[in-house]
């Protein structure tokens, strides 16, 4: 009996992963969690989806809920719930505000899914992943942020189109915030088994173009129709799956640093990690040329001190207790 859980079930990201999970029928049951106010959305929302769901003979359970008993005995709690980001807003302008948010619920989850691997979804996500941390007191392979997961997959999504290639031959990997500092790892791409560096002598690719249209991508999504929301959904739902099927993929998430990558501590960033069904497994070294390695170190140092303003204004509102 796998059971997942969904904080903010009723927003854009929550209820598109709830239905993406559903459809894949690799879950027995997922709770809906929303506040009392949207709990009736909630409801609206399963009935919805069980009547999608009836097509493909899935019997996916889905418990529309405010009750935070109905947490318990989950194998993830996803909380995505938090105020969205709008057009021409920065992740890191968030903050503060669903710090609060983040902090509440996973105090809570602490309390009645004391066993669960906390996922988060909630942006400015690497500094909501510290925080979910540090309110939840659970040890850091329990607590994963989304990360630079969706990123990962939109730069390989963009050299397949960008080549007409299969995306399958694409290998590349996005680290570093989820946001303006993040660092593609070009040094270690390679399209059809051959090193960018090497490909790229023979097919004249746009990289810097490639590159700014991935910084740009959420912005660019959110201005032309209001918010990202298919995206985000399967690469959560995928990130999901990988834990509960323990395939111990390696999938780029925000994890909380000691020291694992460029001596970087204290800080929650994006890199890539081995998924198991008891979170995350290992943190998998890498290989950065001198400047990706700068690039990192400063997304580290920005999203360092982010995350100490936020703690400024929040650190007496947490209780930490180490599980």
């Amino acid at each position: 009996m796998v059971k997942v859980s969904i904080i903010g079930a009723t927003g854009v990201i929550g209820k598109n992963v709830a239905f993406t999970l559903a459809s894949e029928d690799t879950v027995d049951e997922i709770v809906m969690f929303s506040r009392p106010q949207s709990l009736e959305k909630a409801k609206g929302e399963t009935y919805d989806m069980y009547d999608a769901l009836a097509a493909e003979d899935i019997d996916c359970k889905l418990t529309p809920s405010c009750d935070y008993n109905d947490l318990a005995g989950s194998a993830i709690v996803l909380i995505a719930a938090g105020t969205p980001r709008k057009e021409g807003m920065k992740r890191l302008d968030l903050a503060v505000p669903n710090a609060r948010i983040v902090s509440h619920y996973s105090e809570k989850i602490a309390e009645y899914a004391p066993d669960t691997i906390i996922l988060v979804a909630t942006n400015p996500v690497d500094v909501m992943t510290t925080v979910a941390l540090k309110a939840s007191g659970f040890k850091k392979k329990k607590v994963i942020g989304v990360g630079n997961h969706l990123d990962s997959l939109r730069l390989k999504n963009y050299f397949s189109r960008y080549l007409d290639i299969n995306s399958s031959e694409v290998h590349t990997r996005v680290v570093g915030e989820h946001g303006d500092h993040m660092v593609p790892l070009l040094s270690s791409t390679t399209i059809g088994g051959m090193p960018l560096k090497y490909f790229i002598e023979h097919v004249d690719v746009d990289v810097i173009g490639l590159v700014n249209q991935l910084r740009n991508a959420g912005n660019t999504i959110i201005t032309k129709k209001g918010a990202t929301e298919y995206g985000p959904a399967f690469a959560i739902s995928n990130l999901i799956s990988t834990i509960i099927t323990d395939s111990h993929k390696v999938l780029t998430v925000s994890c909380y640093l000691d020291g694992e990558i460029a001596d970087v501590h204290d800080v929650s960033l994006g890199v890539p990690a081995v998924i198991s069904k008891y979170g995350i497994a290992m943190i998998v070294p890498i290989h950065m040329n001198d400047f990706e390695n700068n690039e990192f170190i400063k997304a580290s140092e920005i999203l360092k001190r982010a995350t100490d303003e936020v703690f400024e204004h929040i650190g007496e509102e947490i209780r930490t207790v180490e599980k």
